[in-house]
């Protein structure tokens, strides 16, 4: 979701730190979401914080909050050492990394998802059946190359989602570098306000991210503090990239924009024969808390209908690379610049 809200609607006039947006309205988003998520948002923007910056939404017909507490959102620090650390402005990578564990559990999904397909032949099922005791998934989106479903979370009026789709056109290395690359992403993606790695650990090779990106008007941007960790298992034939939010005491919140504390992201490619052959399948699953006004099924609107916007700009621009031989790093390669191999197992190769 972080990275397809802002596909929905071109993005308006941005405001000034601590001040609302501009009385103009947002009709796209006011004639799908219905005059009742309308009303809430110009209730917001008188408030002063746009579309309701640090209040969560609840579900369809739920109360609305709009208070911003200081340590609204934020998970307790786990015991003493944490605590001394975070107030002596350093990151610990303990308990934060992304695990082996992590990696296996995104790389299996993948093999689920194979299996299930496999047994469809071509069909389109309207549920995915869940792993043990998971809901199902819903499908809400059946295109040519891709399909795309949700599920509830339980305990909240957020949604997960899940995509699978193949690309014939461009090689499996070419669109994971173009995902892993920050500063190409700069130059393809126009939502981008700032993309940084703020902090690399040398254990896993997992990076800290802080990405700063625009939501489409009337909502405030929206910032993410994220660790990343990716691998290569070239003996499965297999690429998997996982991010989950984190809290780093060297990116405090800016009041000019909405801290996302509630985010997570699976991405697990499987080459239809190399690495660098085209043609590939790949899984994406999703979730994120974007902290708006609107409802769960505005939101779940403004997702299914960026997706495509979203895939296609990925898509256009890991071909651009490769038609017009940009400077792309490598993350498959090793070299200088790239994060030191760590311990694990021997069938798994990371960049």
């Amino acid at each position: 979701m972080w990275r397809l809200l802002g596909a929905v609607t071109a993005r308006g006039p941005r405001s000034a730190p601590g001040t609302g947006p501009g009385p103009r309205p947002a009709p796209l988003l006011a004639r799908h979401c219905g005059c009742a998520a309308a009303h809430r948002a110009r209730r917001a923007w008188r408030g002063g914080r746009g579309d309701g910056a640090g209040g969560a939404a609840g579900g369809a017909g739920g109360s609305w909050w709009w208070w911003r507490g200081p340590l609204r959102g934020r998970p307790a620090l786990a015991g003493p050492g944490r605590l001394m650390a975070a107030l002596a402005g350093v990151f610990v990578w303990d308990g934060q990394r992304i695990e082996e564990e992590e990696l296996r559990r995104s790389a299996q999904e993948m093999k689920h998802m194979e299996n299930l397909s496999s047994l469809a032949q071509g069909n389109s099922p309207g549920e995915l059946q869940p792993s043990e005791r998971e809901q199902r998934w819903e499908l809400i989106m059946d295109k040519k190359h891709f399909r795309l479903w949700r599920r509830p979370i339980q305990g909240s009026h957020l949604y997960q989602y899940r995509v699978f789709g193949s690309y014939t056109d461009v090689t499996p290395r070419q669109f994971f570098n173009v995902q892993l690359d920050t500063e190409y992403r700069k130059k393809w993606d126009s939502l981008v306000i700032k993309l940084d790695v703020i902090e690399r650990d040398v254990v896993t090779g997992s990076e800290v991210i802080h990405w700063v990106t625009h939501f489409p008007y009337p909502m405030y941007s929206r910032d993410y503090v994220y660790v990343r960790r990716y691998n290569v298992d070239k003996e499965n034939n297999l690429m998997v990239l996982v991010s989950r939010a984190v809290e780093h005491p060297g990116v405090p919140e800016d009041p000019e924009y909405v801290r996302v504390r509630t985010y997570e992201s699976q991405m697990v490619i499987r080459p239809h024969k190399t690495f660098d052959e085209n043609g590939f399948d790949y899984l994406l699953t999703y979730s994120d808390n974007p902290q708006t006004v609107f409802p769960r099924y505005c939101v779940s609107w403004m997702v299914s209908s960026g997706m495509p916007d979203f895939l296609e700009k990925l898509h256009s621009a890991a071909l651009k690379a490769k038609k017009m031989e940009l400077e792309v790093r490598d993350y498959l390669a090793k070299g200088p610049d790239t994060a030191p191999e760590p311990c694990g197992p021997a069938q798994l190769e990371y960049a």
